[in-house]
């Protein structure tokens, strides 16, 4: 079925085909132009500039940010930290209503992001709008260049010339003048001239409205001097703040053009005019384009509002009873999920049918696509495979709680989809992929230094320090590990995979659970022989991840020379023989030891066998920021059996002694590093 999504960002594109084909005829009145600005630097693919870019674009065209006549100001961001994005858009009064407008700023800023794909400023010129995006304050600034000129192909009678360009100065002196006069609601003006021996000449002019008089009779007067069509019948020159054009026939309905309040009739240098005798050949032909226009484009509305009618029809009646998410009670606390639904339709085409070529990875749930929307956003897609043991509950926690989560080091849920046997989720794309595919590769983990580490050790800290403290909800991962931490092109770590998390009411510290899921290695001891888990066991699974991103080795397979044994004992002993930095990656040639070596102690700290003795992540915070701070000598941590039969009759043996007998209360864990659940209420 065709999401109604899908549909909205189609009705724009058909459109403005629409209308260039009506406009075939006369290719010059069809144009579009763009400008891709290096003057302020390039953003990269995710950052957090991108992503302001994409949240002001996607609300532009709306009436909040709009004045109401076709001028459009907004922005987006924190200038605190230079990636504050300003953008204007206008309509040109040219056979654009109120509608008409809006779907050429819907084509606009989809095509200004592809054609401009990492440019924090650029300018976007079509047949009916402009708009402009840059990180600078682009509001109330005359800006006259970059200057588009254009001109028809006709040429003026040579005997007439002279009368027709005299009485066309007259008419944009006038013109000039009243929209320079204008209000700030909308600076526009609209006429007509004739002569004895030349046929009437037709003229607009336009500034936008956050200009002066001064400015915007200085943008116009500017724009009329580069003029390109000397001896044409007609022409036009576009400057970001201002915009002008001559024809001999008429193209503008004046009546389709909105009064201002104050006006009891739109601004006009003359009475509305009526159309040239129909024997002009050039006005027939204009009336034909018009009448071509009409018909296309209302065909093409009424064709869409149709199907979208149908489909939402339909998306009801299937809707009804498919997702029950959670109790009403929690629905107000978390939010809906239903909002975030997307059509596997659109992710299928997304990612070209899920092809091989678009595979990122493959984990315990399934295997994780790389697509891209219609409006050019690229998206990762995971898509969970039917035995992958992560049942519906699984699923809509991880839809619920991502959703409500927004943090810088948290990777950003974009939606979901639920459909027959198919579970996706649509999480925003991250271009380095999983830490794990650059600290354990011999080659790529020599790409990070020591800063790049440390900084990915500390974003990792507050985005635990978020889901633990600073959210609305307190949130236990509870499968914290280096393949569920992603990296974004600026070498920010991003907080991955929320299908085990917990919640907790904001006072709750601990809670037991009979079926215990998560990670070999990574889990702590109190949570993989009891259920028992909390905010310690996340701080548990961050200092093996600590440990690992320093010695760039995995826990599960670490080897010291000939001997293998896991990392946490190898850490310990060095530690206690005070032979720690052994530890290190042997890459990290340049750096400094004393945060490398203070690292390994927080780590060691965090591995503590009593949940108790670990640090909070408040308390990493501070001890990763404040070097005056005189860190506790950790406790020794609990050792994991090197064998994995040892390990299973450990637990086994526990499982006996325990309250609960069942074999149901049995515990499961992952020897390979893939998360594992299963599919009972936990």
């Amino acid at each position: 079925m065709v999401s109604s999504r899908f549909l909205s960002l189609l009705f724009p594109l058909l459109l403005l085909i629409a209308t260039r084909q009506a406009f075939a005829q006369e290719d010059w009145l069809a144009y579009q132009s763009h400008l891709c600005s290096n003057n302020e630097g390039n953003y990269t693919t995710n950052s957090t500039y991108h992503r302001n870019l994409n949240t002001l674009l996607s609300s532009l065209p709306s009436n909040n940010t709009g004045n109401g006549y076709g001028f459009y100001n907004s922005s987006y961001g924190q200038s605190s930290d230079n990636n504050q994005v300003y953008a204007i858009a206008l309509c040109y009064m040219v056979n654009i209503d109120d509608p008409g407008c809006r779907n050429c700023l819907n084509v606009s800023r989809y095509a200004l992001i592809e054609l401009c794909p990492n440019q924090k400023e650029a300018m976007f010129f079509n047949h009916g709008c402009m708009l402009r995006y840059s990180n600078r304050l682009i509001y109330g600034t005359m800006e006259t260049t970059p200057s588009l000129c254009m001109s028809n192909t006709q040429d003026v009678p040579p005997s007439t010339v002279n009368e027709f360009f005299q009485k066309l100065r007259e008419l944009l002196v006038s013109l000039r003048s009243e929209t320079a006069a204008a209000g700030s609601l909308r600076k526009f003006a609209y006429g007509n001239t004739s002569g004895e021996n030349i046929q009437t000449i037709y003229g607009l002019t336009q500034c936008t409205p956050d200009l002066s008089e001064q400015e915007c009779n200085d943008c116009l007067i500017g724009a009329v001097g580069n003029l390109c069509s000397n001896g044409k019948i007609g022409g036009r020159v576009i400057r970001p703040s201002c915009y002008f054009l001559y024809e001999v026939y008429p193209y503008i309905n004046v009546s389709a053009v909105k009064p201002l309040p104050s006006l009891p009739s739109p601004p006009l240098s003359s009475p509305p005019i009526s159309p040239p005798p129909p024997s002009t050949t050039r006005n027939s032909e204009g009336s034909n384009r018009s009448r071509n226009v009409v018909i296309i484009v209302v065909s093409i509305v009424v064709s869409l509002l149709l199907i979208i009618s149908i489909c939402i029809c339909l998306r009801v009646r299937k809707t009804k009873g498919k997702l029950e998410i959670l109790p009403a009670e929690d629905v107000d606390e978390i939010g809906n999920a239903e909002s975030f639904q997307m059509d596997f339709g659109t992710i299928r085409l997304a990612t070209d049918d899920f092809s091989e070529v678009n595979k990122l990875g493959q984990g315990g749930f399934g295997s994780v696509y790389k697509g891209r929307l219609f409006n050019g956003e690229n998206i990762a897609v995971k898509r969970l495979c039917m035995n992958s043991g992560q049942g519906d509950k699984e699923f809509q926690n991880e839809v619920l709680l991502v959703a409500r989560l927004q943090h810088r080091n948290l990777v950003r849920l974009l939606g979901f989809c639920l459909e027959g046997q198919e579970r996706l989720l649509v999480y925003e794309f991250v271009s380095n992929a999983s830490l794990d595919r650059i600290i354990f590769d011999p080659i790529k983990r020599a790409e990070l230094d020591w800063d790049r580490r440390y900084k990915i050790i500390v974003g990792i800290t507050r985005g635990l320090l978020y889901l633990h403290e600073d959210s609305r909800l307190r949130i236990i991962h509870r499968d914290l590990k280096v393949s569920n931490i992603l990296i974004d092109g600026e070498m920010n770590p991003k907080i991955a995979d929320f299908g085990m998390a917990r919640l907790f009411v904001p006072d709750q510290t601990q809670a037991n659970t009979n079926r215990v899921v998560g990670t070999y290695g990574y889990m702590a001891p109190e949570y993989a022989m009891h259920g028992h888990f909390s905010v310690k066991s996340d701080v548990y699974s961050f200092g093996v991840l600590t440990l690992e991103i320093i010695s760039g080795q995995k826990i599960s397979d670490f080897q010291h020379g000939e001997n293998v044994e896991d990392l946490i004992s190898y850490a310990w002993k060095n530690w206690v023989k005070g032979t720690a930095s052994n530890l290190i990656d042997p890459t990290l040639r340049i750096g400094s030891r004393s945060e490398m070596m203070r690292c390994i102690h927080i780590g060691l700290l965090c591995v503590q066998e009593n949940a108790a003795d670990r640090p909070t992540m408040a308390s990493i915070i501070v001890m990763l920021n404040s070097y005056s701070l005189v860190l506790p000598v950790p406790s020794p941590p609990s050792f994991v059996m090197h064998s994995n039969t040892e390990f299973k009759t450990s637990l086994g043996a526990l499982d006996s002694n325990s309250d609960d007998q069942s074999q149901t209360n049995s515990t499961k864990v992952s020897v390979n590093e893939t998360s594992i659940s299963d599919l009972y209420p936990r």
